[in-house]
């Protein structure tokens, strides 16, 4: 951890991925997501977008021309706009690749072998290259061709049914992107192993993360439904109100029993044969919180409540928005909402990484940048190109630009 008071986004530090190319060809969530916390740690990113922009472009509100939404996953990378359904396009793309390090992709399965521009086609001429793909199910699955959006995938999992369940009502869609996220962070653990492999192998590989597949290895009771179990308890865990505002206190109905029945003065109840076992407070854990809120509501106020609990061990908060919760103490201490420049002489709050290294930096830099911005910078830098080139790609339409004005 690095001490307290140093940022971690600290300029004089390096980067763990300083040098490390990434050519990110991904859209929309999961792939972008992953490649910006490859520039979080200091690769060097590349965006390629397809002529009409990256679907997050338009999602709302936007801010000088660019959606909030699109800078949160693409802050840091630099941007090209090249045409893929024309064959010079992707030759383009595959003189970029022959000089990048990691390629990110989140097509479905078969869609970058259709375009000249699969590992196989790829790793003919950068054997180095480690090429990640994330899709919905695999391509070795037998849905591989489904489309998968997140929710897709919390429906398919079983989340949506498990969280109707515990909250006794239908099943509703998930109000934030889980799988994109969690199988973004798998990828990235992936490209991080098979580029260590590289250092002994010299040589890069493909590394495919699946949606389903990764929300069901995060899933960490999954493995008691795997081994027969056909429903799980709902959790121990119970939110009251006192003094009109939300507590959350863990383990009512599990290891935190004991300890609340301490803070209740009611000893005895660790005693009674409805509360004694594990299975009994289950079996009886209706009745057993509605024990608990009724001492909760002699409360005056929260604090008190938490206070007496706190003194028994057991762990507490209020339940937060996370408008709230983006505003905590706790959370402005590390320096974890960020402002960046907006383009348009102000400012854009954004959400940063969550590493702090001792001995380098990490975390969003520089802006998010307009479609086509990089074009000729990139190619002559990357791919080798001269500007003549560059201009009769652009002159052909293969390479395009849009800019505010």
């Amino acid at each position: 951890m690095k001490p307290a008071g140093v940022d971690r986004s600290d300029a004089s530090s390096r980067r763990p991925l300083d040098g490390l190319r990434v050519l990110d060809l991904s859209r929309v969530l999961a792939g972008p997501h992953c490649a910006r916390l490859l520039c979080d740690l200091g690769a060097d990113v590349a965006k390629v977008e397809p002529p009409e922009g990256d679907l997050l472009r338009f999602y709302e509100p936007r801010q000088h021309s660019l959606s909030w939404y699109f800078s949160q996953h693409n802050t840091g990378k630099r941007n090209l706009s090249i045409d893929l359904s024309r064959a010079e396009g992707v030759e383009v793309v595959r003189a970029l690749a022959d000089h990048s390090d990691v390629l990110v992709e989140n097509f479905r399965p078969g869609v970058m072998d259709r375009l000249g521009l699969g590992f196989e086609q790829l790793a003919g001429t950068n054997p180095r290259l480690v090429y990640a793909s994330i899709n919905g199910f695999g391509a070795s699955s037998p849905e591989a061709a489904r489309r998968a959006y997140a929710n897709v995938i919390h429906a398919r999992m079983g989340l949506l049914e498990r969280e109707a369940r515990n909250a006794d009502r239908p099943p509703q869609a998930l109000g934030w992107n889980a799988a994109d996220v969690t199988a973004a962070l798998h990828a990235v653990i992936g490209i991080l192993a098979a580029l260590q492999q590289r250092e002994r192998t010299g040589r890069g590989q493909h590394v495919e993360v699946a949606m389903l597949d990764a929300m069901l290895a995060a899933d960490d009771v999954a493995v008691n439904l795997a081994n027969g179990k056909q429903t799980l308890e709902a959790p121990g865990d119970a939110i009251f109100e006192v003094g009109g505002e939300p507590l959350f206190v863990a383990g009512v109905v599990g290891m935190g029993s004991r300890g609340i029945f301490r803070a209740m003065r009611r000893p005895d109840l660790a005693s009674d044969p409805r509360f004694s076992t594990p299975a009994r407070r289950r079996e009886n854990a209706a009745e057993l919180r509605s024990l608990v809120g009724a001492w909760l509501a002699g409360f005056p106020d929260l604090a008190s409540a938490e206070a007496a609990l706190a003194a028994e061990g057991i762990a507490t908060t209020r339940v937060y928005s996370t408008a709230e919760a983006l505003r905590l103490p706790e959370v402005e201490a590390r320096g974890l909402v960020r402002e960046i420049d907006d383009r348009g002489g102000g400012t854009l709050r954004v959400i940063d990484s969550p590493w702090c290294f001792s001995e380098a930096s990490s975390g969003i830099r520089g802006v998010a940048a307009y479609r086509g911005e990089h074009n000729r910078e990139v190619l002559r830098e990357v791919a080798g190109l001269d500007d003549s080139r560059i201009d009769a790609l652009e002159a052909s339409g293969i390479l395009s630009s849009r800019k505010p004005g």
